[in-house]
């Protein structure tokens, strides 16, 4: 069989893109790279690995990235692939693809997986429990969609990624903060507007051939994301289970094998929220993308296997080689600063390595004198570590015990 030519959107940034790269040059992958960034200032490694390099002024520019691939495909070898693995990259690939007769995933799953009030739409449609919603795109409709719904509501962009621009509204008044710090009274910003779902929060993460789950993921929220990117007095965490195949997780396994055949994803990563509370579980959303924060170096570390030259194999062959071996569960713990400004220092960290040092495999601590990171920034934008331990729950204990004990001073 031929040679398969992947172009990859955006080789260079963010820094885990190059794993991606890596993957697909570990399966006999050609690959062409539209980049956006000046050559002197793409990584040396990231240009040695690719095939060719296009670069643009934009990648989240359609016409722009449209060139590219149409000059890469006048150079030849023949394109088998355009793919990208950023959220905000999704749409303009989709429809790069459909103007250049590229397969992949098409532009009305995209676009469906992009747009969360059409998503939910759609699959409400299909039978699939969602939180009930509404369009708006004005205040007005926002007090209106606050009425019918009833308080506590959700107000979200309406493709977004993780909780950025996302408010809580318990009642009118956090309504109309809502409204404006998201600027709804301006022209063009389109929300959508949730009942708000009580209960715990995960995702179920897979790799898909053809619509086939080939490799599939469980993780959890400690607390919420809602909750963990607004309130810096907790260090929250995700885990991910190795009890996947328990009977436990048997619903959300077939909910969300469902779902994504109702979404015709095909080969591709996914990412998928729910919620499971007092009415049951509950569809949250979906991207046709792997999820943030590094999951997959935590998922490959405790499955012993390498899953982003999974990911390649499957986009370029049709199949998976590894199997996952569910040794351990593992999980991203992160640690916040007490306050806003420069690093000043730690405590707890001897005694961390000292109690929980064989359990931890990766850790980020920026050094005194950093500049921190607002905790609106997410996960990895201060102090985390990643944790793994054969037992879920003495995994998440090890973790709850690291982040009461391990502190960053800042200020």
């Amino acid at each position: 069989m031929q040679r398969p030519h992947v172009i990859l959107l955006a080789p260079h940034f963010p820094a885990n893109q190059l794993r991606f790269l890596q993957g697909l040059k570990a399966v006999g992958a050609r690959v062409s790279g539209i980049i956006d960034a000046a050559p002197e200032q793409t990584p040396r490694v990231v240009l040695d690995l690719l095939d060719h390099a296009e670069f643009v002024p934009s990648v989240t520019s359609e016409e722009a990235v449209y060139q590219a691939v149409r000059r890469v495909q006048q150079r030849g070898p023949w394109v088998h692939r355009l793919e990208a693995t950023v959220e905000a990259h999704m749409r303009i690939v989709a429809r790069v693809r459909e103007r250049t007769a590229i397969p992949g995933v098409s532009v009305r799953t995209t676009e469906l997986c992009r747009d969360k009030f059409a998503m939910k739409a759609f699959l409400t449609e299909q039978g699939f429990p969602c939180a009930a919603q509404r369009a708006v795109s004005s205040a007005e409709e926002a007090r209106r969609g606050a009425s019918e719904l009833g308080f506590p509501v959700i107000l979200k962009p309406r493709d977004g990624a993780g909780a950025a621009g996302t408010y809580k509204c318990t009642d009118a008044a956090s309504l109309e903060a809502a409204i404006s710090a998201s600027r709804l009274d301006a022209p063009g910003v389109d929300l959508t507007m949730e009942e708000f779902l009580e209960g715990h929060e995960g995702f179920f993460d897979t790799l898909t051939v053809g619509g086939q789950v080939v490799f599939e993921g469980i993780s959890h929220y400690f607390p919420g994301v809602l909750e963990a990117m607004r309130n810096r007095s907790v260090n929250p965490m995700i885990v991910a289970t190795n009890r996947v195949e328990a009977e436990s997780y048997g619903e959300l396994r077939r909910f969300g094998r469902r779902v994504i055949e109702a979404l015709d994803i095909g080969t591709s990563a996914t990412h998928m929220e729910w919620f499971f509370g007092p009415k049951g579980l509950k569809f949250s959303e979906i991207g046709a993308r792997p999820p943030g924060v590094h999951l997959w170096d935590i998922y490959s570390e405790c499955n012993e296997l390498d899953l982003y030259t999974e990911w390649a194999r499957a986009v370029c062959w049709g199949d998976v080689h590894a199997r996952p071996s569910r040794r351990f569960a593992g999980g991203l713990l992160a640690i916040r600063p007490t306050a806003d400004g420069v690093v000043r220092g730690y405590t707890g960290v001897d005694e961390v390595q000292r109690r929980f040092g064989a359990f931890i495999f990766d850790r980020h601590l920026p050094p005194p004198g950093s500049r921190t990171q607002p905790v609106e920034a997410g996960y990895r934008a201060n102090a985390w570590l990643h944790v793994k331990h054969p037992d879920y729950d003495a995994c998440k204990g090890i973790m709850e015990e690291i982040g009461r004990t391990l502190v960053m001073h800042a200020g």
